[in-house]
């Protein structure tokens, strides 16, 4: 870190009060965020060439940064400013380190001290951006005919990974993105209720750090818009001990809980105070919707960040709840897709999987999965198709989104050297969410909130801000926030092209994220555009951030030992080099588990709650055969046997077991 020392001449009497520098000189220096030491010397006379003689004295090798910003008089000397960075001292002699208290880091006269540019900070800005409830195809660069043309440039600027995993759950993947560990090593092995097991406390644990935290140690500033679903207590005046501003961040808008309205979010926060759409005083958009309110109130922090504290990197970590259910979209967006799906589930999928294919993301001789859907079955088509019209509005909105989030590093000059990843939580959902018809009437008597009655319901029965019952099943063409639907299964399937299965389960539907990794800095313009085939897992995440960072993962928290990392540093991909992993990568979720170890990956089903049941492992060669078509456990049985155990002290060592449920 820069220690500057601010030279204060003894003649300059302008500048120095009766016992020293001015309080109000002292208030500007210490809102300035710099570490600084106030010396006093006797004024000289030098200029740009006896600096450099006083370089060419220290036998500093590297001046990283030299610059003169400002001379004038100051006193009976020449002031001028400094501005220098690191220096490698590697070859200063001894004695002569003596001196460099005087010279390294030199500014003569208030009023010409500048601290280095955010574009001249070797530490990058990073950003994670998640996406929730999406498949692996619902990107444009992934296939998708949904425009998102600002992934799409991050991608063509930067990289894609085609193997990259996450947990297949909401909550537990957000776990494991936060603290670098398995979601049970975390605390949230399903969901946020408490099953009174270590792994299944629905809390992140104090044995973990955050990503915020961590950062926070290396002089980052941490801000978070979007979902934060890793707390059990969601009340506004329950505990808050495991919110995002008591877990290292800053700044936060947002939700608690993991899913509503986009229209009236239930557990809608601005730092620890709850609000609503309408009575926060900070953000009043003519129109309300959760995923702009995200996206702006992302690009205020950086706003507020750039006025504040200029100097000191950022940390962002932007999560959306686009595309989760409801299916709420404006309608100016849903107008932008009229008729791109009234082909139906096969013929969309093809589509994708020709692109993917096209683009290199698959193999060419890749099988596809089995269809899910028939669409000349389907009972309802003017409504499916309706549901997946306001499914790539939304994706749409968010990337528009990005865009704005990106624009302003770009504005504040900090683009090339900000680190952006984009990914999903899991993959697309064939929940049946809002896609039945209601067994009871409509409620007639519902009352208007207010602006300070608080949204409490996340799906029907239940009622928008201003009284009208929210509708869901066939009768109510989704969009407005009167509606409530999930995309539903033929969707989703065309979502996961061309893997297996769906959120909840281990297979690579469940599993598989697109992971987008932009920094003009860190990422050799020869490999813009590059695929990258290697796995990667959200345990990776933690360790790329302070890798990037020069930031080390504390082993103490406070007065609290801390968890070792599990996963890796992505770098070495991000410069194409490989990744040395010492263990594979595991799943566990609701039962569904695997095993993904070089090209093999091992997977099973599972039936969790009162019928628990564990079902025969399936073993998958991922190099030829990644949409787990062919069974190959009678083949290899040696295989399934070494990686099965292998799993199995995974699950002890990483608290998956105990179980909470009755399984052998």
């Amino acid at each position: 870190m820069m220690i500057w020392e601010v030279f204060w001449p003894y003649q300059n009497t302008s500048l120095l009060g009766s016992c020293g520098v001015k309080p109000s000189i002292k208030g500007d220096l210490n809102a300035s965020c710099l570490q600084y030491t106030i010396v006093k010397r006797k004024p000289f006379g030098f200029d740009e060439s006896i600096l450099t003689n006083f370089m060419l004295i220290l036998a500093v090798k590297k001046l990283h940064q030299l610059q003169f910003v400002r001379e004038g008089r100051c006193g009976g000397g020449l002031a001028v400013c400094v501005v220098a960075g690191r220096l490698d001292l590697s070859s200063v002699r001894r004695e002569t380190l003596r001196m460099r208290y005087l010279f390294i880091c030199l500014a003569v006269a208030w009023g010409f001290v500048q601290p280095l540019s955010a574009t001249e900070r070797k530490q990058p800005n990073i950003v994670i951006i998640m996406a929730d409830d999406m498949g692996f195809s619902d990107i444009g660069c992934y296939g998708s005919e949904i425009k998102t043309p600002v992934l799409d440039k991050l991608a063509a600027n930067g990289l894609r990974f085609t193997q990259f995993y996450n947990t297949s759950r909401c909550c537990p993947t957000r776990a494991s993105l936060l603290t670098g560990m398995y979601q049970h090593q975390a605390g949230i092995g399903l969901m946020t209720g408490d099953n009174k097991l270590p792994g299944y406390r629905g809390e992140l644990g104090r044995d973990v750090v955050t990503i915020a935290e961590a950062l926070g140690t290396g002089g980052y500033r941490r801000y978070m818009s979007g979902k934060w679903h890793v707390t059990k207590h969601t009340r506004p005046q329950g505990p808050k001990d495991n919110w995002p501003l008591q877990r290292g961040f800053e700044k936060f808008y947002g939700t608690i809980i993991g899913a509503g309205s986009f229209f009236d979010p239930a557990t809608l926060c601005r730092g620890n105070q709850f609000i609503t759409p309408v009575n926060d005083e900070k953000y009043q958009p003519k129109t309300y919707y959760y995923t702009d309110a995200i996206s702006d109130n992302a690009v205020t922090f950086l706003q507020e960040h750039a006025k504040e504290s200029p100097n000191k990197p950022v940390f962002l970590y932007v999560s959306y709840t686009t595309a989760h259910w409801p299916m709420h979209a404006l309608p100016e967006d849903i107008a932008r897709y009229k008729g791109v799906y009234d082909s139906g589930f096969q013929e969309i999928r093809a589509k994708r999987f020709a692109r993917l294919k096209k683009l290199g993301l698959i193999r060419k001789d890749l099988k596809l999965s089995p269809q899910s859907d028939d669409w000349e079955k389907a009972p309802n088509k003017e409504w499916d198709i309706r549901n997946m019209e306001v499914y790539a509005a939304m994706v749409d909105n968010m990337d528009r989104g990005i865009g704005r989030i990106v624009a302003e590093f770009e504005r504040q000059g900090t683009l090339d050297n900000t680190l952006i990843m984009y990914l999903q939580d899991n993959g697309a959902c064939a929940e049946g969410f809002g896609r039945y018809k209601p067994k009871k009437p409509y409620r007639t008597d519902y009352k208007p909130l207010g602006r300070d009655g608080f949204q409490t319901k996340i799906w029907p029965p239940m009622q928008t801000r201003d009284g009208r019952p929210v509708k869901n099943g066939p009768d109510a063409m989704a969009g407005p926030e009167d509606t409530f639907t999930g995309v539903g299964r033929g969707w989703a399937n065309v979502s996961n092209t061309p893997f297996r299965e769906y959120k909840h389960f281990a297979h690579e539907g469940g599993i598989s994220s697109p992971f987008i990794v932009s920094w003009p800095k860190g990422i050799d313009p020869e490999n813009n555009g590059r695929i990258e085939r290697q796995p990667g897992h959200l345990i990776d995440l933690m360790s790329t951030c302070l890798d990037a960072a020069g930031v080390k993962h504390p082993r103490k928290f406070g007065e609290q030992d801390i968890q070792p990392l599990e996963g890796v540093s992505l770098l070495p991909a991000f410069r194409g080099g490989d990744l040395v992993r010492k263990d594979a990568l595991y799943f566990d979720h609701h039962l569904n588990g695997a095993v993904r170890d070089g090209k093999w990956k091992l997977v099973r089903y599972g039936d969790s709650g009162r019928n628990a049941k564990l079902h025969p492992w399936q073993l998958y060669d991922m190099e030829n055969d990644r949409s787990e078509q062919i069974d190959l456990a009678k083949v290899y049985p040696d295989k399934v046997k070494l990686l099965s155990q292998k799993w199995e002290n995974w699950a002890v060592r990483a608290r998956v077991k105990p179980w909470p449920w009755n399984v052998d």
